[in-house]
């Protein structure tokens, strides 16, 4: 066979493959690496006044989940963001803070639970008395809640610049430190529909 024929057999062979890939290899990945590309809520600029490329820095990481909302939840979003500004931090810590929440009580204001509890764990953010939390009843007041996670936050070095996942289980150390990355996506949604109102 001719040389100049079968290279550019053997190239066309290697670009059919590399397109095929290109088209199938994405559509079909599940791993939990990190996303490079900016999810929707993040390409504009501005949304509701909120600069969205501060909401979700370096993309998301793996699969996200979503929840529909009910009243009380979304009661609770704003009470995260309320104290995140009154305890004078950015969009960015709101994000990590509802983010944390939805893992960790699906943004439910969570008592007691019995059998079901995870030791002494209440609250929006699953905080334990026995752990220095605070009081039962702080820990079950969403201001406080918040302004104690957000205390602990503070603390890490470099939180601003890390994964949500890394912040959050930092400050919760918990038994499931990758969980927290599938609800930035939710997270910085929230915050910018409801940082301005």
């Amino acid at each position: 066979m001719n040389t100049t024929i079968l290279r550019n057999s053997i190239l066309g062979i290697a670009g059919l493959a590399f397109a095929s890939g290109l088209a199938a290899g994405p559509l079909h990945h599940t791993d939990t690496t990190t996303t490079h590309t900016r999810p929707a809520a993040v390409q504009a600029d501005k949304t509701n006044g909120v600069d969205t490329t501060k909401l979700i820095p370096h993309g998301v990481q793996g699969t996200q989940s979503h929840i529909d909302l009910n009243a009380e939840q979304t009661a609770n979003v704003k009470a995260i963001i309320a104290a995140t500004k009154k305890t004078g931090l950015d969009e960015r810590a709101a994000v990590i803070s509802i983010g944390t929440a939805l893992q960790e009580s699906k943004l439910e204001n969570l008592g007691h639970l019995g059998d079901r509890n995870d030791h002494d764990s209440l609250g929006l953010f699953q905080q334990r008395p026995s752990s220095g939390w605070g009081t039962p009843e702080q820990i079950t007041n969403p201001e406080y809640a918040t302004t104690a996670f957000l205390k602990g936050l503070r603390q890490v070095d470099g939180w601003q610049n890390m994964p949500l996942t890394d912040a959050a289980q930092t400050v919760q150390v918990s038994a499931y430190p990758d969980a927290y990355a599938q609800w930035e996506q939710q997270a910085a949604d929230l915050v910018a529909q409801h940082w301005n109102n």
